[in-house]
């Protein structure tokens, strides 16, 4: 274990993040990627683990998206970072209030997230951004601890795959919905003594159709500070 890990669960569980190879076909892949890599990226080293969450400790909102780019997160090591997506979230965020600048291109770019912490409802990249449903169920155990340990007020969830994971988690720390919540964006709901916001995921296909606008990202950000500030 790395000595900045003593003492901090939060960092303790990062590091058994960055150390998980419990899904085999996911090792693979994301492995496979970091040693063929993408020409515009040829010269660099690709993280090729899975990824660790980041932001504050103990943040009143958590955001959850769906898994590491392959040429994203899965190169550079942070989530949402050196991709399109991040692109999009990012400058959202920054409007937001919640992060310190628009730009996530590497781990040293200076960025800072302010009273909220970014993970995933799986944390390998996966082929074609499908994680397979067991390979889903093996990370919940990451989101649990996730959950328990910065106890979020407010959960924003990127995209139906990261929403049912965080109900599938809220369900296995004592609070199951019935009937299930349906994903939508924008669509809420409170859990306990939280408040799940559902929002399309900042993807290209997402972004570059129009199904999902920067106004629309606003809005549901905008909607989860106040919920938060409001708890």
């Amino acid at each position: 274990m790395r000595p900045s890990c003593v003492g901090n669960p939060v960092e303790q569980l990062n590091d058994e993040i960055a150390r998980c190879r419990a899904c085999p076909r996911l090792v693979a892949w994301r492995e496979q990627v970091a040693r063929e890599r993408r020409r515009a990226f040829a010269d660099e080293t690709y993280w090729g683990r899975a990824v660790p969450s980041f932001g504050t400790d103990s943040g009143p909102i958590l955001i959850v998206g769906l898994a590491p780019a392959a040429h994203g997160a899965n190169r550079t090591g942070r989530m949402f970072t050196g991709d399109r997506s991040a692109d999009v979230l990012m400058t959202a965020m920054h409007r937001a209030g919640l992060a310190s600048q628009p730009d996530s291109t590497h781990r040293n770019d200076g960025l800072t997230l302010i009273g909220c912490r970014m993970t995933a409802a799986v944390h390998c990249a996966p082929p074609g951004n499908r994680p397979a449903p067991d390979e889903r169920a093996r990370c919940q155990r990451f989101l649990e601890r996730e959950v328990t340990l910065v106890d979020p007020r407010v959960i924003v969830a990127l995209g139906a795959i990261a929403w049912d994971g965080v109900l599938g988690t809220l369900a296995a720390l004592g609070h199951p919905q019935r009937p299930k919540p349906r994903f939508g964006h924008g669509a809420e709901v409170r859990i306990g003594q939280r408040w799940l916001v559902g929002a399309y995921h900042p993807s290209q296909q997402n972004t570059f159709t129009g199904r999902l606008t920067p106004a629309m990202l606003d809005a549901v950000l905008v909607r989860a500070v106040a919920r938060a500030r409001a708890a």
